[in-house]
């Protein structure tokens, strides 16, 4: 049983969500939630601080196997990207410190592989990661659900790449 972490980053909120994964590809819903940076402050450093203290929480209650992460997008400025990159990095190294694999995914290539369409809207995404994961009508806040579709990504890319033989090829790569 493989134990994913998927994070949605953000410099106000982060989205966080495991699913486990079997041998034969079935995930499994097993928690999610979004942190709110913006709890108690509006500092940015300790934004960060706070992202990097929840985080190691989440990975000692937890113990997941490996982590997915979305990637870096422009979107409407310049320092929100940056901003986002920041929690991208606090992110990545609380993770890495933890000797953790981190495997990165466009927000395109999640929508694609959970909808079909990399244009899909956050309303299908979440429509599609309740389904995959057998959670009927059960609300979920926005950013735990993209964090959650991002594993769900994870789960699907590792297995199309264990079934082509693509995980044997890259692992003799990087030795």
């Amino acid at each position: 049983m493989t134990r994913i972490l998927g994070i949605d980053p953000g410099s106000q909120r982060t989205g966080i969500g495991l699913v486990d994964v079997d041998a034969a590809g079935k995930c499994r819903y097993v928690h999610c939630h979004a942190i709110n940076l913006l709890q108690d402050t509006d500092d940015f450093p300790a934004r960060l601080g706070k992202l990097v203290f929840d985080l190691e929480d989440v990975l000692s209650e937890w113990k997941p196997s490996v982590v997915a992460i979305e990637s870096v997008f422009m979107d409407k400025s310049a320092t929100s990207a940056l901003k986002l990159g920041h929690a991208r990095g606090a992110a990545i190294a609380t993770v890495v410190r933890h000797g953790l694999q981190v495997h990165e995914y466009a927000p395109r290539l999640i929508k694609q592989s959970l909808v079909g369409g990399g244009a899909a809207d956050k309303a299908q995404v979440q429509h599609m990661v309740r389904l995959l994961l057998n959670l009927g009508e059960q609300k979920l806040q926005a950013d735990a659900a993209d964090a959650l579709a991002v594993a769900l990504t994870h789960a699907h890319m590792s297995a199309t790449a264990g079934r082509t033989g693509l995980a044997t090829a890259l692992l003799r790569r990087r030795r």
